[in-house]
């Protein structure tokens, strides 16, 4: 199943497999129920009215976005050589039990498909990282994915690893979207995932990993995100990245940026 939430004269309404929930219906009451009956509870919601509107980012404002990190092998590597003064401590998170988790984004500060990702006025390197987000309801179980991209300020993390939440976390730093897919966690282990950042009507970067190349499972993540934290309404999680483009390497304004996860597309202009 699908969902996605839409513009509409009234005011923003979810949608499964394209057809509109009922008006209360959001995500925040959805990631309240247990998992199990979710998808036969979704069947007997939707309507017969066809959901048209505008997409929106796929979560309400209550849904924090949250991140993790150095999960891919080349994300190690990539954050060992971008940092000058501490590149041991990504070996070591790397190889840690302990996940690094941290957190990107509020709800209503995250974008969703065909709306603009910014690149922070005080950098000169900046990227997408392509990432699968979780989607996790508030009894800490996995109930779904969507496409995620973590823009980050390579140069402002690369300085001094404490200034992670600036690289990380500022206006148009998150997109998510189109839609949330309904998925258990043991269904999203050897998904493709595709980055391609056009320029000037050419392709400037492309790359592309698998989540069979992660290092951590999915509900190890989720677990340590959960592990001290209430979320009452649901999370998302975005599991790290295994695309990186090379070091001499920017986003430009006016870039597009497109991320593609089984068959599910996240496009995003860069201003």
């Amino acid at each position: 199943m699908y969902l996605t939430r839409h513009t509409t004269p009234a005011g923003p309404r979810w949608a499964v497999d394209g057809k509109l929930l009922p008006a209360g219906v959001t995500l925040s009451t959805l990631l309240t129920l247990p998992d199990e009956g979710l998808p036969s509870l979704l069947a007997e919601l939707a309507t017969d009215e066809e959901a048209s509107g505008e997409l929106q980012a796929p979560l309400d404002a209550q849904q924090e976005v949250w991140g993790s990190g150095v999960t891919y092998l080349r994300s190690r590597d990539a954050r060992k050589a971008e940092s000058e003064t501490a590149a041991d401590v990504y070996e070591k998170v790397y190889d840690a039990e302990r996940p690094e988790i941290f957190f990107k984004q509020v709800g209503w500060r995250t974008v969703g498909h065909g709306q603009p990702v910014r690149l922070r006025a005080d950098t000169t390197w900046n990227v997408p990282e392509p990432e699968l987000c979780l989607v996790i309801n508030a009894a800490s179980r996995i109930v779904g994915y969507t496409v995620g991209n973590d823009m980050s300020s390579r140069d402002i993390e690369g300085e001094n690893p404490l200034y992670l939440a600036q690289a990380k976390t500022y206006d148009g730093s998150a997109a998510v979207g189109p839609g949330i897919r309904l998925a258990a966690a043991d269904a999203m282990t050897d998904l493709a995932i595709h980055l391609e950042i056009e320029r000037d009507g050419a392709v400037a970067f492309a790359g592309d990993t698998a989540t069979s190349e992660m290092k951590r499972t999915f509900p190890d993540l989720a677990a340590y995100l959960m592990r001290e934290l209430a979320f009452p309404y649901g999370a998302l999680l975005m599991t790290g990245t295994g695309i990186i483009p090379p070091d001499e390497f920017t986003l430009h304004g006016g870039d597009l940026v497109r991320i593609t996860i089984d068959g599910m597309t996240l496009e995003n202009p860069v201003t």
